[in-house]
């Protein structure tokens, strides 16, 4: 029991110090993640340990088990393909800068204008895959308008960290728990639209009032090309294969179809038109460039996980946390242990370990509220610190390489501002639920 608690503990540790310190490295003309080698390692040792129950592992990886972490993955690494392919037939590019250029007359209406399109974007595609197009978008006409882009840049990440919470394909962690508790779509969506929208109006309001005096200042001149679709064909058929996804998704539980197959299929029909496309146009891009930014370290990271999560589930300590919860009378109590915890504990280990872990605290629960309190601290807790989430990391690095002078403090400084009054009126609503 002390062999896998310590041989956990230091593999989080050092993981959240290649976070802070080096999480990646550059080989030749390649970049590649550290964070989860920590993770791998600590695995590998603890599959070595006897007292470790391989045979479940096993069980759950070759079972039709809603645990089953390769589905999970699947789904995930399936989504995140069709909104790369749509990223990159310049989809994102042309409508960012054609919001800009509608809503240049004024910070106040850029601010308002992108923080819509942002918040929209995110429900149906990806925060990771927004973020990343954005920052640049937003670093690009702040240069150009001699504006502060602090303001934008932390409205863009709020946004994106809160209405991925609306659909479960938003973020990884809403597919994990809603994949292990069979959440039908429908009902994911029933319960998270109104926690989403009081995080949503909460947050805007609180950064508007943050940046307010920044964002009184006129723009001098800002005036950017339009960006272009770069295939148009690539960008019909990308948005038309992820409408289709979505509704499939929406309705999976009435056509008997698990998520993680509409998913997988979807991207096998994206892939295969690309490849198609590809010898057609006599261009590998269209091909190689979505393979290229699909999220692999994804997928060691979260098998890792798995497994350390799995061999402290053997050990019966997330049952004695789940019945230590259970014992106090107060459900509305309980809400807020489970609100508050994951929004802290997502700052601590980072939000995947933390989901994963409470899957494990939670499999034995009834009652879904839990689950989607769970999911909305897995979300929120990005806009706390950097550690949040891995694109808080992304993020943060692309800030300092455009020399921009945001650091450490200074975004856990504003999350606080940004997320506590969010996380009183959430308590409040759990009275009503």
């Amino acid at each position: 029991m002390l062999y896998t608690i310590i041989v956990s503990i230091i593999a989080l540790i050092a993981m959240i110090t290649l976070i802070i310190v080096k999480p990646s490295i550059r080989i030749g003309n390649h970049e590649y993640d550290t964070f989860y080698l920590p993770i791998l390692l600590g695995a590998i040792i603890i599959m070595f340990n006897l007292e470790f129950d391989k045979s479940e592992l096993k069980d759950i990886i070759f079972s039709n088990s809603k645990l089953n972490p390769i589905k999970i993955l699947l789904l995930f690494i399936s989504i995140s393909f069709l909104s790369i392919s749509l990223d990159e037939s310049g989809f994102f590019s042309y409508i960012a800068s054609k919001y800009i250029n509608r809503f240049k007359s004024s910070q106040y209406a850029l601010f308002f204008g992108l923080y819509l399109l942002i918040s929209i974007l995110t429900i149906f595609t990806s925060n990771d895959i927004v973020i990343l197009t954005f920052t640049p978008f937003i670093l690009y006409f702040s240069k150009k308008g001699n504006i502060n882009p602090i303001p934008y840049l932390v409205m863009e990440f709020v946004a994106a960290n809160t209405y991925s919470i609306i659909l479960p394909i938003g973020n990884p962690t809403n597919i994990y728990l809603t994949s292990i508790f069979s959440i039908d779509f429908l009902t994911y969506i029933k319960n998270m639209i109104i926690p989403a929208l009081i995080i949503g109006a909460s947050t805007i309001l609180m950064i508007f009032l943050l940046f307010r005096k920044d964002l009184k200042k006129e723009i001098v001149v800002l005036d950017i090309d339009e960006a272009k679709i770069k295939d148009k064909v690539g960008c019909i058929i990308s948005l038309i294969v992820l409408a289709s996804t979505t509704i499939l998704l929406v309705i999976s539980n009435y056509i008997d179809l698990e998520m993680w197959i509409i998913a997988s299929m979807a991207a096998l029909l994206l892939l295969i038109f690309l490849i198609v496309y590809t010898i057609v146009r006599h261009d590998r891009h269209y091909f190689i460039n979505p393979i290229k930014r699909i999220p692999y370290s994804l997928i060691p990271f979260v098998l890792s996980m798995f497994i350390i999560i799995l061999s402290i589930n053997q050990l019966g300590l997330f049952e004695r946390v789940y019945n230590s919860i259970e014992s106090i009378e107060n459900v509305n109590i309980r809400y807020a242990i489970y609100l508050l915890s994951s929004t802290l504990s997502a700052n601590i280990v980072n939000n995947i370990p933390m989901t994963i872990g409470f899957g494990s605290i939670l499999l034995n629960s009834t009652n879904m509220n839990y689950v989607y309190l769970s999911i909305i601290g897995s979300n929120i807790g990005a806009i706390l610190t950097p550690l949040g989430a891995l694109a808080g990391i992304m993020w943060m690095r692309i800030l300092k390489h455009n020399n921009v002078k945001y650091n450490f403090i200074d975004f856990t400084k504003n999350g606080v501002v940004i997320l506590v009054p969010s996380l009183i009126l959430l308590i409040l609503y759990t009275l009503f639920i």
